[in-house]
């Protein structure tokens, strides 16, 4: 089975995460942490950075690794680095997906996550946010 490696950013802001819901694809509709595919000479952080610049218009400052969420779709596996995430400049401006909530840790389970973000969300409820917004 394929692997893709995959960057998500979890991003922050006054007590609430960034939520975007997928405008394309065979998981439309779905919502995810915002992010992708790991580019061949990239590290995580530098591929989260070019994603979040292409999909939201949104400079970011890549933060603390949360963890790596391990899932099988039934067309491949996905491998998926996830890190908090905060904005250094611009607007969230969605240029691939159709929606996006920002979401209280007690909110999360208010959308539908797709299986491999639906994940992580024990751990971010462990951990909390972190301290410095």
């Amino acid at each position: 089975m394929k692997t893709l490696q995959v960057v998500a950013a979890i991003i922050y802001h006054r007590g609430k995460i960034f939520a975007t819901q997928r405008g394309y694809g065979e998981f439309k509709d779905g919502w995810e942490f915002p992010g992708g595919k790991i580019q061949d000479g990239e590290t995580p952080e530098e591929a989260l950075s070019r994603e979040i610049l292409e999909e939201l218009d949104t400079r970011i400052a890549v933060g603390a690794y949360i963890g790596q969420i391990e899932y099988d779709y039934p067309a491949f596996h996905l491998s998926m680095k996830c890190f908090w995430c905060t904005v250094v400049s611009g607007n969230l401006i969605l240029k691939e997906h159709e929606a996006a909530k920002w979401l209280a840790l007690e909110e999360l389970d208010a959308v539908e996550w797709l299986p491999a973000d639906w994940q992580l969300l024990p751990m971010l409820r462990e951990h909390g946010l972190p301290d410095a917004e």
